[in-house]
């Protein structure tokens, strides 16, 4: 049996590796916009990232998960935002960004979150209990990939948005 990395939060030390992990595994993905490091970077400089853990493998950074604060249109507090999720190619399709994701929402969990959106592949976060919410979509996000988990017992009505920082016109 392989062995399984350690999941902890990242130090300033990790900055450079993070940024390394983030952009290798985003390149060439269809998907992908080209600046998830710099947002990741945006959000840190911003006092955004409110949850940021790597994946470390024999000392070395391996994968990477952001979480950030999102803004209802009611104003309920306590909603964050999932991503990037990050794992160099080398190791991907070891569970290792699954193990990231849980760790991640177990850690906005423990601050008191209310519930948690994100962008991505429905197939693959449905896994960790998100669904999708078309009336909770923020303008410029495709509906068909814009999913929510409510940890709290009530959703927010309207629209749940992303940091300023995902948008790629104010970075």
């Amino acid at each position: 049996m392989e062995p399984r990395p350690t999941i902890r939060s990242e130090t300033d030390a990790d900055r450079t590796a993070i940024g390394n992990v983030i952009r290798s595994a985003f390149a060439g993905k269809p998907y992908a916009a080209g600046d998830e490091a710099e947002l990741v970077e945006v959000l840190r400089r911003e006092g955004a990232l409110t949850v940021s853990l790597v994946a470390e493998l024999n000392s070395e950074i391996i994968g990477q998960i952001a979480l950030s604060p999102a803004a209802t249109t009611d104003g309920r507090a306590g909603w964050y935002a999932l991503g990037p999720v990050s794992v160099l190619p080398v190791h991907q399709r070891r569970r290792i960004g699954s193990e990231l994701v849980n760790a991640g929402l177990r850690s906005i969990v423990a601050l008191g979150a209310e519930g948690c959106i994100l962008t991505g592949d429905p197939s693959y976060y449905a896994r960790f209990g998100f669904v999708l919410s078309p009336s909770n979509v923020p303008n410029g996000e495709p509906p068909e990939f814009f999913m929510v988990k409510r940890f709290g017992t009530r959703m927010p009505s309207g629209p749940i948005s992303f940091h300023w920082a995902f948008t790629t016109h104010d970075r």
